[in-house]
């Protein structure tokens, strides 16, 4: 039957793919140094900068469904960060593993594996490119409201996040 999906292809779901990038007006090395320091807490303080002035708008992304009022507050997890070296255009690359989930309730939000590289643009520009992939949670209706809605918020809430934290380094960075 042309179409038709078989049980185990149900089950096997692919993640979905988020990309993002923006550049940060330092050179490379301070960038790298900055991030390879302490990757988590520059992530923690750009977000939590962003929150701080954007309150209505995060107020505005919790959802009421009856007394339940969802949200999420993540979990981040840095893993082996590495850098590489190669020829023209770019020299270097440092690439920086990052997983995120809800703090509580994880089964109800996606979990986020991905991957931030950093690598020169010119001796004082510095891009950071994130490519990220999750799976909807709550299996069928999940993926049905991954497909409504819950792709572009997950997009949009990437691409705030690395917007965020090229905004908290072009201004920390020395």
């Amino acid at each position: 039957m042309i179409g038709a999906r078989s049980a185990i292809d149900r089950k096997v779901r692919p993640m979905n793919e988020i990309r993002s990038h923006d550049y940060v007006n330092h050179p490379y090395a301070a960038v790298r140094d900055a991030l390879v320091k302490d990757p988590a807490a520059v992530l923690s303080a750009a977000t939590n900068a962003a929150a701080a002035r954007a309150r209505d708008v995060a107020a505005a992304l919790h959802v009421n469904l009856g007394p339940l009022d969802i949200g999420a507050e993540i979990t981040v997890t840095v893993g082996e960060i590495s850098e590489q070296s190669y020829t023209a255009p770019i020299s270097r690359v440092t690439r920086i593993p990052i997983e995120w989930s809800a703090a509580q309730c994880a089964a109800l939000f996606p979990v986020m594996k991905a991957e931030l590289s950093v690598y020169p643009l010119t001796a004082t520009e510095t891009q950071l490119d994130f490519v990220g992939r999750y799976e909807p949670p709550l299996g069928i209706v999940g993926g049905a409201l991954d497909a409504t809605v819950g792709h572009r918020i997950a997009q949009a809430s990437v691409h705030r996040l690395i917007t965020d934290v090229a905004k908290y380094l072009r201004e920390h960075v020395r």
